[in-house]
């Protein structure tokens, strides 16, 4: 089902103002207003109670993001939770249907804390007021509904312990201690932590199990440096087996179940090129029910034949790709997500008996008023003949020829864009621009030669990548080869600086967000629990200070001749304040023009709907000046907040 657009739509010109360019005569589709793209959702992340008569989703409350509560079938829906500065991201609820949880971290430093709320007082507890401390759930079982896993690196910032939290009391008890090289853990349905993932010296994985909690721990699995990014994705209905995710012995990352006595292996699904991206589980038993792959699209593969008919009726529901699922616990209801590229995110009641689907909601009906813009999976050859993959988007009502464009980079690197709707590109596209988004060498989801080719190669064939993205969509006749500008955030920032600072004839202009600029202070300046992971990086990056500054943009600072733009959190744990300032002072030693914002209470990346939309707006109009599209100025409130962080 895809809904008709309203004709009244360009009835919103008269509501934006909008500043005229010469290139903007060919416009023919309404400018979408900011705080329709990058607002605060009217309503988003929706999540079935345990018992399936509750509906619990994320609102706004003066501005802020909370949790609202509604009982299905009625309309009596009421915020829950009082949040009142960075708004709550995620939450689930508590087996007793009469609480939810959720972490929360201040001003962006990711040194979460779990909460909870108690649903008929509203009174909101804090689980684990520890200073400096990051909290992340590890498990929590129906079974034990009073009982929640978590790990905190409260005895060494270094290492996450297992703790195990009583729910009716706060109680905190530690549960089990780090040896020294765990990354991560895994609880088995007995809610006992029985796996455990490590690091090896030299960037490899061992997956460690053992009988019981108690137990002494021995290696169940283990792959190389070379692998791509494995994990375990948790233990059989009866605690025998154990499902990995991993490469080894082939290309792309498939999902074993693994006898944990005898080290018995069985292949429960793979693919040659594409990596499983996703399990879903019966909420109950933890049977597997599918495993999902993302390759230019989201697909599925079904493990469970009682849930093969329920997708085929939910394929028929929505064009769009199913993306989200929320269970109640007896699998009988189940809230389903759906995406697509010029739509937003829609969610469904689905009752599994009837095979019956009730629309909910989507996350921002308003931008059903405007006409968005269609995003396709495309495919090129590298310079070195490697086949890269990615997506194009087009300005609706626009011809796909000689645009101005945005190469638009992910972050990461290891990870990957997909197809959906996504506000950048649908934001970047309405402004005038064809938006170019590659999955370069390096990037996750391809098998482990994709990722492993972008070794060493974040100046190299990371960054040639990048060009040779460009150069393809100027010999489509796709882009003008004159007017193309690159952005991104964090890793997509890095790619920015290296972009105009090793190509620097190759991009109009820049925009960059929390991106490093000096790989070797960026790898000093990482949050102490990434130690576990460290060897990685030096693997992926580079393992010697000359190797990390050939590829540093900083030391190429006086080749820029692009102007940049430049946003950054204060309170970033992962890319440090300084990486920005070092760029920015060679910058302007240069004599270089380069905008610079800094966010007082925003960490890595904006969380903030009134930062996020101060920053972009202040994006636009720089993108219009050198590509020449349009753009909605800034309010005068986002004007006030510029000017007081300007740098």
């Amino acid at each position: 089902m895809r809904l008709f657009r309203n004709s009244l739509v360009f009835a919103a010109l008269l509501t934006v103002s909008l500043v005229s360019l010469p290139a903007q005569e060919k416009f023919t589709t309404p400018l979408i207003p900011r705080e329709v793209l990058f607002g605060n959702p009217e309503r988003a992340d929706p999540q079935i109670s345990p018992d399936g008569t509750q509906l619990g989703y994320l609102a706004p409350v003066n501005g802020v993001l909370n949790v609202w509560i509604r009982t299905l079938g009625k309309t009596d829906d009421r915020a829950v939770t009082d949040d009142k500065h960075r708004g709550i991201r995620n939450f689930l609820w508590q087996y007793d249907n009469k609480h939810i949880l959720y972490v929360q971290d201040v001003g962006g430093d990711e040194n979460w804390r779990l909460y909870q709320t108690d649903i008929a007082s509203k009174q909101t507890k804090d689980l684990t007021p520890f200073e400096k401390v990051r909290v992340d759930i590890v498990s929590y079982e129906w079974k034990f509904p009073d009982t929640i896993l978590v790990q905190m690196n409260k005895r060494d910032p270094k290492l996450f312990d297992v703790h195990r939290i009583d729910l009716n009391t706060a109680k905190v008890d530690l549960d089990t201690e780090n040896p020294g090289d765990v990354q991560g853990w895994q609880a088995d349905n007995a809610l006992q932590i029985r796996a455990a993932q490590a690091q090896t010296e030299n960037g490899g994985t061992i997956v460690r199990v053992r009988n019981d909690g108690k137990s002494a721990w021995r290696e169940l699995i283990k792959w190389g440096p070379d692998e791509t990014f494995g994990n375990i994705d948790g233990f059989s209905p009866d605690n025998k087996s154990l499902w990995v995710t991993t490469s080894l012995d082939v290309n792309a990352a498939r999902l074993l179940e693994i006898d944990v006595a005898t080290g018995k292996q069985k292949v429960v699904t793979e693919d040659p090129q594409f990596d499983v991206s996703g399990t879903i589980h019966n909420p109950k038993t933890n049977a597997l029910e599918a495993v999902r792959y993302t390759k230019q699209r989201r697909e599925y593969v079904i493990v469970d034949p009682e849930v093969k008919a329920d997708f085929d009726v939910l394929h028929q529901v929505r064009d769009g790709d199913i993306d989200d699922l929320s269970q109640s616990l007896d699998d009988k209801k189940w809230i389903v997500g759906y995406v697509s590229d010029d739509a937003p995110e829609y969610w469904y009641l689905f009752d599994r008996a009837t095979k019956h689907t009730t629309l909910l909601f989507s996350n921002r009906p308003q931008l059903e008023k405007y006409a968005l813009s269609k995003m396709r999976p495309i495919e090129f050859t590298a310079r070195d003949s490697m086949k890269l993959y990615g997506y194009l988007t087009i300005p609706a009502g626009m011809e796909p020829k000689n645009l101005p464009m945005v190469l638009f980079v992910h972050g990461g690197p290891w990870g990957r864009d997909e197809w959906g709707f996504n506000r950048y590109p649908q934001w970047l596209a309405n402004r005038g621009y064809a938006v170019l988004q590659i999955n370069f060498r390096g990037s996750t989801g391809y098998g482990k030669k994709y990722v492993n080719a972008g070794d060493r190669q974040w100046a190299g064939a990371m960054h040639t990548d990048l060009l040779d993205g460009k150069d393809w969509a100027v010999k489509q006749g796709i882009a003008d080869a004159g007017k193309v500008c690159i952005m991104g955030g964090s890793y997509g920032g890095y790619a920015t600086l290296a972009g105009v600072a090793f190509s620097p004839d190759a991009f109009a202009c820049g925009v960059d967000i929390v991106g490093p600029s000096n790989l070797n202070t960026l790898l000093k300046t990482i949050p102490p629990y990434w130690s576990t992971i460290l060897t990685v990086f030096h693997k992926r990056m580079g393992d010697s200070e000359q190797v990390l500054k050939d590829q540093s943009p900083l030391f190429k600072a006086d080749q820029i001749k692009s102007p940049l733009l430049i946003g950054q959190g204060a309170n970033d744990p992962r890319v440090n304040k300084a990486e920005s300032d070092q760029i920015v002072a060679a910058m302007r030693k240069n004599k270089k023009p380069v905008e610079y914002y800094v966010f007082p209470d925003e960490g890595h990346g904006f969380a903030r709907p009134v930062n996020n939309m101060a920053f972009n707006a202040v994006s636009e109009e720089f993108l219009a000046k050198y590509l020449g599209g349009r753009f909605e100025p800034a309010t005068t409130e986002e004007n006030k907040l510029l000017a007081t962080i300007k740098q």
